[in-house]
């Protein structure tokens, strides 16, 4: 049986006003952009599922492969899904280094070209916003994140998949007015 989503308006940027409220049935999809990928998801029936998804560049790829692999997962997940409604990103202002700040952006491009191609509404977080909501400090280390997110319930695996639960429990608390 496939889910009937509510339609989020999808404005250009999609942001914040775009999605004061997130019904219960939407399917959200929060990443933490980077090789190795974070990744949480709510379906239409409320499961909340996570994990990490690996788009590291190998020597036998050229070096838009990583961002093509990371296209094509995001239909699947899609397709899985029965449709995404609102993606929800980390926000990264600050890189340690350059060849950091070229991946992320190449995953932002990649990622927001493709919500807008298909009219899928997208935000996103600042890390000091999403570390302060899940650990009351926006400066807070990576083992503090884990520890938080794992207070709530969840195992992840590492700080890649705890910012992206982190990420998804604020969407969906923050813009539904619920807890998670």
């Amino acid at each position: 049986m496939m889910t009937t989503l509510f339609p989020v308006p999808a404005l250009p940027g999609s942001g914040p006003a775009a999605l004061a409220v997130l019904p219960a049935t939407l399917v959200v999809l929060a990443l933490d952009l980077g090789s190795t990928m974070g990744w949480a998801l709510r379906s239409a029936d409320g499961a909340i599922v996570s994990g990490t998804e690996a788009f590291r560049q190998d020597r036998w790829s050229g070096g838009g492969m990583r961002y093509l692999r990371f296209r094509r997962w995001l239909g699947e997940v899609a397709t899985m899904t029965g449709g995404l409604g609102l993606v929800v990103y980390e926000e990264v202002r600050r890189h340690v280094g350059t060849d950091a700040a070229h991946v992320y952006g190449g995953f932002l491009a990649t990622l927001t070209a493709w919500c807008e191609d298909r009219g899928i509404a997208y935000e996103g977080v600042p890390v000091g916003t999403i570390k302060r909501f899940a650990t009351g400090k926006g400066n807070a280390g990576k083992d503090a994140v884990i520890a938080a997110v794992r207070a709530r319930g969840f195992q992840p695996a590492d700080d890649n998949e705890a910012d992206a639960l982190a990420l998804l429990l604020w969407a969906i608390q923050r813009r539904a007015g619920g807890a998670p």
